[in-house]
């Protein structure tokens, strides 16, 4: 239960600083992983971004205060991280469908969404095919794209990516240059809490190419995770890896990039794998 736990403690932070800065950063040394690592984990497990649910969450309280009190509306917003009066009643009105002038109206109703509390739960058994392989570092070469340390920012980069160099020929010339493990073609979110983020579509190779850019996969140990359908499949795998797999595994995240190996790209029938960085948890 400890990694719910501190799942639950990086709760009371958020709740703890709904009126003042939230750092990533201090939720992912409370959960005890990387940022990057923890919003994955978040979104997965709460079925709302990490971002979204800290808005949500300011929203509710702020109609608690407009409905209870006569502080201005100015001061309300300025006491949830909103400077500008447009982007309080923008947010608020997109959360509660009403604007913040209207709360005080008798009869007017608002939303109300309560702190989520992470608890383990077992559900119906399905299985799920891995290994746990420890693999020294690995050079790919590809294109890459900065990410956003808000990974909600994020959410069309990769898929425009994708169709870019699916189009551009950019697949097919990685395809022709993939000559070591792993054979295939690679998704990689290197994101750690040292560099700048960036997602890499790559292949494991030892050649050279101006065209291309160079990154090394540090040597780690993986859980790799088997699977076949859509590109929404291999989503929904992640979803149950974070879900249902991590959480009594007696593994956690380690600092290493998360990785999706497309053994077979067909977008209709894709052969892939998913590569989690994980150690074994201490005693």
């Amino acid at each position: 239960m400890e990694w719910v736990d501190r799942l639950n403690q990086s709760m009371e932070y958020i709740e703890e600083h709904l009126t003042g800065e939230i750092d990533y950063g201090q939720l992912a040394r409370i959960a005890c992983c990387s940022a990057y690592h923890y919003q994955r984990m978040f979104t997965y497990m709460a079925g709302v971004t990490l971002a979204e649910y800290i808005r949500r969450r300011k929203m509710s309280l702020a109609a608690v205060d407009l409905q209870n009190g006569d502080e201005r509306i100015i001061d309300i917003a300025e006491k949830y991280g909103y400077r500008s009066p447009t982007a309080f009643n923008r947010a608020f009105q997109s959360f509660h469908g009403i604007a913040p002038s209207s709360v005080r109206n008798e009869g007017v109703s608002v939303r109300s969404f309560s702190p989520i509390v992470f608890r383990i739960t077992v559900k119906g058994a399905t299985e799920m095919d891995y290994r746990i392989e420890t693999k020294g570092a690995f050079r790919i070469i590809g294109v890459s794209a900065p990410l956003d340390k808000e990974i909600e920012s994020n959410f069309m980069v990769v898929p425009k990516m994708w169709q870019e160099a699916s189009v551009n020929g950019t697949i097919q010339k990685l395809a022709g240059m993939m000559d070591t493990p792993p054979m295939g073609l690679l998704g990689v979110s290197a994101c750690n809490d040292q560099e700048q983020w960036r997602y890499f579509i790559a292949v494991s190779s030892t050649k050279t190419s101006d065209e291309f850019e160079e990154y090394t996969v540090p040597a780690s140990t993986w859980a790799i995770f088997s699977g076949t359908g859509t590109g929404q499949s291999i989503q929904e795998l992640e979803r149950r890896v974070i879900t249902e797999w991590l959480p009594t595994s007696g593994y956690e995240y380690a600092d290493a990039p998360d990785i999706e190996v497309y053994l077979d790209p067909d977008p209709k029938n894709a052969r892939y794998e998913v590569w989690i960085p994980v150690v074994k948890k201490k005693a």
